[in-house]
């Protein structure tokens, strides 16, 4: 058999299953097999985080959505994503920022912004998301990183859709993706399916609004910028299974495509 042939034939399971399951589906099963350990360290790190910040400061006040907010070292790019936040049409909000470890520089004075620090760099963003949901009490969960911004009726415009009659559990908008120089590239919106999201990475949090539920949680596993997919897909995805998700075809995310930002490496502490 010539060594074309040979190839072709011990590629053909792998080729059935990327057919049959989509390839997103079969690298996130490889991730959770090979990332295992790292998840559970990181549990209990998010774990003793959550209990030192509870014991250390009142929890952020109740309220109709709770906006999460990652950040590491981006101090100007943190402070237009807060604005974006709290300029939103929908006031009953809390905007919670979770500084990785690096220290939080100066930010608005505000009653509805809340913001910590962990006590060292993690590195994975999945926990540092995490901290921000299971610190506050609200019926909504969204979420923005700290180099993205939202149009003023972001919130509204998800709300609309979540709380009207036989409304979904989650919603995502469109993005609006520009690069680093302010240009605009292109405008994300794919409806919602099931099965292409098995194929197309087409899902991000940046333009997810949720119901809060037991579902809505990160993976903990420590994806380097070579791991594939990412954790965004990974939780809408997840959440989907068990809930119903709709698309609301409009951009109100102004989404940085940056190779510094949706794939940074965030540096582990020693």
């Amino acid at each position: 058999m010539s060594a074309p042939r040979t190839r072709r034939v011990a590629r053909a399971p792998w080729t059935l299953l990327k057919a049959l399951c989509g390839w997103l589906v079969l690298f996130e099963a490889r991730n959770k097999i090979l990332l295992a350990p790292s998840a559970l360290r990181l549990r209990r790190t998010e774990n003793a985080e959550l209990r030192r910040l509870a014991a250390a400061a009142p929890a952020p006040p109740p309220a109709l959505v709770a906006t999460v907010i990652a950040t590491h070292r981006r101090p100007e790019a943190l402070r237009a994503a807060v604005r974006s936040a709290l300029e939103q049409t929908v006031r009953d909000q809390v905007v919670v920022v979770v500084d990785d470890g690096a220290g939080l520089p100066e930010l608005p004075a505000d009653p509805r912004l809340f913001a910590v620090s962990l006590t060292r760099n993690t590195g994975v963003a999945g926990v540092v998301r995490n901290v921000g949901i299971r610190l506050t009490r609200s019926r909504y969960v969204a979420f923005l990183d700290d180099d993205n911004r939202w149009e003023p009726d972001h919130l509204e415009r998800a709300l609309a859709v979540l709380d009207a009659p036989g409304g979904p559990d989650g919603v995502y908008t469109a993005l609006r993706r520009v690069l680093p120089d302010g240009t605009e590239r292109d405008i994300l919106s794919v409806p919602w399916d099931r099965r292409r999201s098995a194929r197309e990475a087409f899902l991000d949090t940046n333009a997810f609004v949720a119901r809060r539920t037991r579902a809505l949680h990160f993976s903990r596993l420590r994806r380097t910028p070579e791991v594939l997919p990412r954790e965004d897909w990974e939780l809408i995805r997840r959440y989907a299974r068990r809930h119903r998700v709709r698309h609301v075809p409009h951009p109100t995310v102004r989404y940085l495509m940056n190779p510094a930002s949706f794939y940074t490496r965030w540096p582990r502490s020693r």
